[in-house]
């Protein structure tokens, strides 16, 4: 939605797809369609090591590891690391579609700001503007259906699949939190070839289904 907004403004601002190496299928091919569809100059920055490689590593989700499991930064993994590259490449400033409403650390950020307009400042030079960082769930989908914006197909498949409408979050399809409220259930359901490619490689998920 914020791509939507931006490129009214600037056409040919870069767009950056932070790929964790496990995404749901459906999100590869709705961000290749909407970038081809809309032209725009998208840039992959994927994980290294993907998300997959770094939870077989820590050793967390096999019975068999031996001792003590390795502490996993997966902030760092996923968008520390990720967004250091891209903003090497293509600048320090960006715009990003994270809201105050979705979580509690993410109104902490803004609080911590100490800005009311949506703007991030960090100490590595580096700043961040939300556009719609204060924008309810209602004004979101609201602009997207007068729009007639496309919506990645997995927000349908999790609500067939009976997801409540407050856990439907496209997000990577695992990487170790909220596991206790379905997340796994739903995606041995949904995507049940994918979910046995998980198990084999990371065992421990089959006890939160």
């Amino acid at each position: 939605m914020v791509v939507d907004i931006v490129r009214h403004v600037e056409p040919d601002v870069p767009v950056v797809f932070f790929d964790s190496g496990l995404e749901f299928p459906e999100t590869y091919s709705y961000v290749l369609e909407l970038a081809q569809t809309w032209k725009l100059d998208l840039y992959r920055v994927p994980s290294e090591p993907s998300l997959l490689e770094v939870l077989v590593r820590s050793g967390q989700w096999d019975h068999g590891a031996p001792g003590t499991p390795d502490r996993i930064d997966l902030h760092e993994v996923l968008i520390g690391e990720p967004s250091r590259r891209a903003h090497e490449q293509l600048g320090p400033g960006e715009l990003w579609g994270v809201r105050a409403d979705e979580s509690a650390a993410r109104r902490a950020l803004y609080a911590r700001s100490g800005r009311r307009d949506g703007v991030v400042a960090r100490a590595d030079g580096t700043v961040a503007y939300g556009p719609i960082w204060n924008w309810p769930d209602t004004d979101v989908w609201a602009y997207i259906g007068r729009e007639g914006l496309p919506v990645n197909p997995v927000y349908a498949k999790l609500a067939a699949l009976g997801v409540p409408e407050s856990s439907r979050r496209v997000s990577h399809m695992i990487d170790g939190s909220h596991l206790e409220r379905g997340r796994l259930t739903w995606l041995r359901r949904g995507w049940p070839t994918l979910f046995e490619q998980l198990a084999d490689a990371l065992p421990r998920i089959r006890e939160f289904v």
